[in-house]
């Protein structure tokens, strides 16, 4: 007779940390070296989708990998540093909002991931991409991990350098258009971004014109000065 499932809490929730077991049966196959790759900005208002493809030494792993909404921004930062300090390979690329409004937020993730991988120095034999699609046109095979950020530590390198990235890119912005404060939501839809639009109206090639609630409202576009390193 099968045994009742208990209806009883957990007493703790088990969180599971990232590890290099997917590297390690792909460099068993004779699939090396293997890129990680993530994108960071898919929901916000604003901004670009910007991801990242690392390579990462096998023996030289910075501690502390995790996928990058889990660690708070000074975690991100410190990283980051370690990251491009040990990785093999790291590589950068991003779609404009511009890009992102000519296509879809899917299509725009999966070209900037792809750009990445093709970006890096050293050439990958496999590309791991966090969530359930394989960016079309890589230059190696590929596999989509759900949730791979947290079960593989050369995807949770790539989420932190992409995050890290888009975060920097949002603070120049904030810079440059200080009645928005993307420096504080880096272009989420937050209710003092949402304000902002309301006050000043969206911004041309920075925000999404696509989203809501650009798309339902109607609401006019500012004409500004073009952002240097958004493209």
């Amino acid at each position: 007779m099968a045994r009742a499932r208990s209806d009883s809490p957990l007493l703790f929730e088990i969180i599971e940390k990232p590890d290099f077991s997917f590297e390690t049966k792909a460099m068993a196959d004779g699939l090396w070296p293997v890129a990680g790759m993530d994108e960071a900005g898919r929901g916000p208002l604003a901004g670009p989708v910007v991801a990242a493809a690392v390579v990462l030494d096998p023996a030289n792993i910075p501690d502390g990998l995790d996928d990058s909404k889990r660690l708070s921004h000074l975690q991100r930062e410190a990283l980051f540093v370690r990251i491009l300090g040990s990785a093999l390979g790291v590589s950068m690329a991003s779609v404009s909002a511009e890009g992102i409004d000519g296509s879809n937020i899917l299509k725009a993730s999966l070209e900037a991931m792809r750009r990445a991988v093709v970006g890096l120095s050293v050439q990958p034999k496999l590309a791991l991409a966090d969530g359930r699609d394989v960016p079309p046109g890589l230059p190696c095979a590929g596999r989509a991990l759900i949730k791979g950020d947290q079960r593989s530590q050369s995807i949770a390198a790539a989420s932190i350098v992409a995050k890290v990235m888009r975060d920097r890119m949002m603070c120049g912005c904030g810079n440059h258009h200080d009645r928005y404060g993307f420096e504080v939501h880096m272009g989420y839809a937050t209710a003092r971004h949402r304000t902002a639009i309301e006050a000043h109206g969206p911004v041309a090639r920075l925000h999404r014109v696509s989203f809501a609630p650009f798309r339902l409202g109607g609401t006019e576009v500012i004409e500004e000065e073009s952002l240097a390193g958004l493209e």
